[in-house]
């Protein structure tokens, strides 16, 4: 798919650089004119005062996304960051050149910038009534036709720029994923936690397991991975005495892609020294309720796919990851079972299980598969094995499971989180059972570290786009990240 949409005719095209050629003919360029706002759209709007027309005088600029000229007065509306305002154009008050400039040279698409005073229409709307105005940019290609926004999925993705103008319910959504991130910093630094950024570009591909980007750095000769999670690093900060420690930053993993993955995505982890994963639950539900109550006004949610309300303050669901597999299995000695009695029950559950598979990933995929889907309300899965995650304590009562727990919300994992194994001889052994034959891929230094002393601590991830998912109800996480990866538009 060409990057230049297929229906934008050739002659709007040559129509509106002939027009820019008159303009700079005539002595204006836009593109070396400019404007100095004094209010964004709605913050403008906020300032008139009812039944005091003309008093308040404003310059605001944006987007012409509204432009019907009418004889000697016209009404218009642009566009800016916060949404649209109505501008009032008239002949006797710009004067006969520049009401003809107005009318002849402008185009659905440009941006002005105009100045004058705020009234209240007949209608109700509150609108400028232009004394003046200056186009700063041409828009030599329109917008999509019949301003019914972009009907192509791709190229909402490839021409993000086009969908951020034209379709509402997309800018609302993005702006919102911004006000998440932003709510989230302020809870956090509200309860002492410190934010800092550590490399992308690590020397072992550690915290999770997952594929890495592998890149050469030149000057150095050696390889590096992009880093597929933040947690070594940021335990190292733990023992450094940073005792409450956040990052929200992009990991990479090349992986596949899907409705709820992205090989570049956005995470937050966090942790605490002196805390647990109960310590973690009770920051999650805080922080979660909070959010939805400031940033969405409410702490409830309808759920898209199946229609239930979310209630986030409400009773949060907890339920061990062996209770949940012995129900769904109607098994009660599942856990006991041969894998091929695992492998026989699981293909009768309607799934493909791997010859190559362990018996904890044929238990995982019936979690995967048919538990964790119909987990809508919120849930804290505890005590997952101990294989799934080699960086967390083993529980004191059963050392088959991990004192762990997966916030699941909406049929979607949203926030992992463990207390953190703080023993170096206890992580250097999970590390090396997780590592096999492949004892390079170890983080050497990540254990020396701990060596030094780690206190006890809970960590948590949450994926920042899964989570703004959950909350916009988007359909993919494609339409929570402005900028999805996608396959280049001349690739074969």
């Amino acid at each position: 798919m060409s990057d230049i949409p297929t229906d934008i005719s050739h002659d709007q095209h040559a129509v509106r650089r002939q027009k820019l050629a008159d303009l700079r003919a005539g002595g204006s360029d836009p593109f070396r004119a400019s404007v100095a706002p004094t209010h964004f759209s709605a913050d403008a709007k906020a300032l008139y005062v009812e039944g005091q027309d003309n008093a308040v005088t404003v310059t605001v600029a944006g987007r012409l996304v509204t432009f019907r000229v009418q004889g000697g007065s016209s009404f218009v509306k642009i566009q800016d960051q916060q949404g649209p305002i109505q501008l009032y154009f008239r002949r006797d008050v710009l004067g006969e050149e520049r009401y003809g400039v107005f009318k002849k040279s402008l185009d659905l698409g440009d941006i002005i910038g105009v100045t004058g005073a705020l009234f209240k229409t007949k209608t109700g709307e509150i609108t400028v009534r232009v004394d003046a105005f200056t186009l700063v940019a041409k828009a030599l290609r329109p917008l999509p036709e019949k301003w019914h926004g972009l009907s192509d999925a791709e190229q909402v993705y490839r021409q993000r720029y086009l969908d951020l103008i034209v379709n509402a319910e997309s800018r609302a959504r993005l702006l919102l994923r911004s006000r998440v991130v932003s709510h989230i910093r302020r809870f956090l630094e509200g309860r002492q936690f410190i934010e800092v950024e550590t490399p992308v570009l690590e020397a072992t591909a550690g915290g999770a397991a997952a594929r890495p980007f592998v890149t050469h750095h030149n000057a150095l000769n050696v390889d590096f991975f992009l880093r597929i999670a933040t947690e070594l690093r940021l335990k190292r900060l733990l023992v450094g005495g940073i005792d409450r420690v956040f990052e929200i930053g992009r990991i990479f993993r090349n992986e596949g892609v899907s409705r709820k993955h992205n090989p570049e995505f956005t995470m937050l982890e966090v942790y605490q020294a002196y805390s647990d994963y109960r310590g973690m639950m009770a920051l999650i539900k805080d922080l979660l309720t909070t959010l939805c109550a400031e940033v969405l006004g409410t702490t409830k949610i309808k759920h898209a796919a199946s229609g239930q309300d979310i209630d986030f303050a409400g009773e949060w669901r907890e339920v061990s990851y062996k209770e949940l597999i012995r129900t769904a299995t109607g098994d009660a000695e599942w856990f006991s079972r041969s894998k091929a009695e695992k492998t026989a029950a699981a293909e009768k559950l309607g799934l493909a299980i791997a010859p190559a598979w362990e018996e904890f990933e044929i238990t995982n995929e019936i979690f995967s598969k048919k538990i964790e889907p119909t987990l809508i309300q919120p849930t804290f899965v505890t005590h997952l094995p101990k294989e799934l995650c080699p960086l967390a304590k083993l529980n004191a009562e059963d050392p088959t499971v991990l004192d762990v727990f997966e916030l699941t919300i909406g049929g979607m994992e949203i926030a992992p989180a463990y207390s953190e194994q703080n023993d170096p001889d206890a992580q250097r052994e999970m590390f090396e059972q997780q590592a096999g034959e492949e004892k390079q891929n170890i983080d050497q230094d990540f254990l020396l570290a701990l060596e030094h002393g780690m206190p006890p601590a809970g960590g948590m991830g949450v994926g920042i786009d899964r989570l703004c998912i959950l909350l916009t109800g988007a359909e993919s996480i494609r339409d929570v990240i402005l900028f999805p990866q996608l396959r280049p538009s001349d690739a074969k």
